[in-house]
């Protein structure tokens, strides 16, 4: 159980660490950088563990592995780190955490999965949590923009949400269908992703003179963390918990991400958490624990049918 918390406390850091970094260079160029960098390593090391065939793609498969390196790489991160930049760091990992639900809806939409009606109430609780919350904004958020009740900012934080679920799609379809290793489908994407962020950053008018970083050694230090923290501890830390715990007990443990974003925000960045945070925190984990709650009876159910139809 120690481990599980430790996984998402290092996730929570990440908000932080990027936040931080965001006082030292320009957000476009920190997402280039740090994914042509975890690319790179583990790129490497595929190559000395499974040798250069092992990164040999068929002709068929590029417009897949490009999909996930635009969706899952580039797209959620470049609306991710401009979030982040605009919005207190806890608040952007609370939206963030919205994941589960918006998979269901893009697997309803999309996949033609069907909805129960105690998903569907979990859903709208869930949402509804995130109100107090989403009209708390700060001066930061509101310089960004305004569409109907949400600043751009927090939609930006959104944006990343849908990406990142269709990102997982793609990632699911090379592993099964197209039986890549999720360490060439990482490595590849996340190496065309960064390329795509860095011509991004140079496009955008961040400030290459010669690069959009105005501290290097808080900079590198910080990128390298990050790298070591998200590739390296918690992509094999979380495969190594998936075959002790369940799913729904990994989703339900994620719930206290937020709740670390909001104490590290506060000690290390002095970012202030106001009671909205902590109400939107109750009510969105109701809503997530319906939710969740009905997945398993519905796997349970499933379960049950297959046993009977198989004897």
């Amino acid at each position: 159980m120690h481990l599980v918390i430790l996984l998402y406390v290092l996730f929570a850091t990440l908000f932080t660490l990027q936040k931080d970094t965001l006082s030292y260079c320009e957000p476009f160029f920190l997402v280039g950088s740090r994914m042509i960098f975890a690319g790179l390593i583990l790129t490497a090391y595929v190559l000395i563990k499974h040798k250069p065939q092992a990164l040999k793609i068929k002709t068929e498969h590029i417009k897949a592995i490009a999909l996930l390196a635009i969706s899952n790489i580039y797209l959620t991160n470049i609306f991710e780190i401009w979030a982040i930049k605009n919005m207190v760091s806890s608040k952007a990992c609370l939206i963030y955490s919205l994941s589960p639900f918006v998979a269901a809806l893009v697997a309803f939409f999309v996949l033609k999965e069907t909805m129960s009606r105690k998903k569907l109430i979990g859903m709208l609780i869930g949402f509804l949590g995130l109100l107090p919350i989403i009209f708390t904004q700060t001066q930061q958020e509101l310089t960004t923009g305004r569409f109907l009740v949400f600043t751009l900012a927090e939609l930006s934080i959104l944006g990343a949400v849908f990406c990142s679920v269709y990102g997982w799609i793609m990632l699911k379809k090379l592993m099964v269908e197209y039986k890549y290793s999720p360490l060439v489908a990482n490595s590849l994407s996340m190496s065309i992703g960064g390329i795509l962020a860095l011509l991004h950053s140079y496009y955008a008018g961040e400030n290459w003179a010669p690069i959009p970083v105005t501290n290097m050694q808080p900079f590198i230090i910080n990128t390298i963390v990050m790298c070591i923290i998200s590739n390296l501890i918690c992509y094999n830390l979380y495969g190594y918990l998936l075959k002790r715990f369940s799913a729904t007990f990994m989703s339900f443990a994620g719930l206290v991400t937020p709740i670390f974003a909001s104490l590290f925000g506060f000690l290390w960045l002095q970012e202030v958490v106001t009671w909205h945070f902590y109400v939107s925190i109750v009510l969105f984990s109701l809503g997530l624990v319906i939710f969740y709650r009905e997945e398993i009876s519905q796997e349970k159910d499933f379960l049950a049918k297959t046993v009977v139809d198989a004897a």
